[in-house]
């Protein structure tokens, strides 16, 4: 799938992104990078659907993962798919933001640049 995801091919400067380059899903910080999520839960299978765009602009990596909503199932694979799919430790990664919400952030630590190229490739 490519880069631009199955929303479409908007180009939205983002914040540190030559005008006319698509805007991420993701933001490089000194210790890693932080990655914006759309999850489903009880979606039949673990799996990157690719990076969408909301309705207010933002871009969003769209998951899926088997686990309910409940009791932190579903954060708990998110995490895992995540750490499977960029090839990094669990412990490397944390929620940010959205324990209760379908849209969140996660942390991953690491090389920046490693971590911006495995989520391009993976895109």
């Amino acid at each position: 799938m490519p880069l631009h995801g199955r929303a479409g091919t908007e180009t939205v400067a983002a914040e540190g992104a030559k005008p006319g380059e698509p805007q991420l899903a993701w933001r490089a910080s000194a210790g890693g990078v932080s990655i914006a999520l759309r999850v489903t839960p009880r979606g039949g299978r673990d799996a990157i659907d690719g990076v969408e765009t909301l309705a207010d602009g933002r871009r969003v990596i769209a998951l899926r993962v088997r686990a309910v909503a409940d009791g932190g199932e579903a954060n708990r694979a998110v995490l895992e798919l995540v750490a499977k799919s960029l090839h990094v430790r669990k412990s490397a990664i944390r929620l940010l933001s959205g324990a209760t919400s379908r849209l969140k952030v996660v942390a991953v630590e690491g090389d920046s640049a490693a971590l911006d190229q495995a989520l391009r490739r993976l895109l």
